[in-house]
């Protein structure tokens, strides 16, 4: 529900225990490790991050922080661009980057909405 309903990534498709979300491309699938085991664990702790470019990512912080999602690491501004790091419910990291282009003409141009 996290990466549908708060991320906006729409689902493509769904099976019992597994979920392909977004439109075209790469997609993000999620499935439980295991049907019987318990979930243990974290990105903090096993280290996986998940990444997702997007337009503004002030805007995309504020809109999270709004809808009660954790900000792991608030914005920070380098050379490449600026990033952000928010956890999901199960804690899993998710890196949130806005790139910088010399050309302006590259960059996004403004914000329109959360989904990549």
């Amino acid at each position: 529900q996290f990466y549908h309903e708060i991320i906006g990534l729409p689902i493509k498709n769904q099976r019992r225990s597994w979920v392909d979300l977004g439109t075209s491309g790469a997609l993000l699938s999620l499935h439980p490790a295991s049907l019987t085991a318990q979930h243990i664990g974290s990105s903090i702790e096993n280290g996986i991050t998940i990444g997702f470019l997007v337009g503004d990512v002030k805007s995309a912080v504020e809109e999270l922080k709004e809808n009660g999602v954790t900000i792991y690491r608030d914005i920070v501004d380098k050379d490449a661009g600026k990033n952000a790091v928010i956890l999901d419910p199960d804690e899993y990291l998710i890196s949130l980057f806005e790139p910088s282009f010399d050309d302006k003409a590259q960059q996004t141009g403004g914000y329109q909405g959360f989904t990549p």
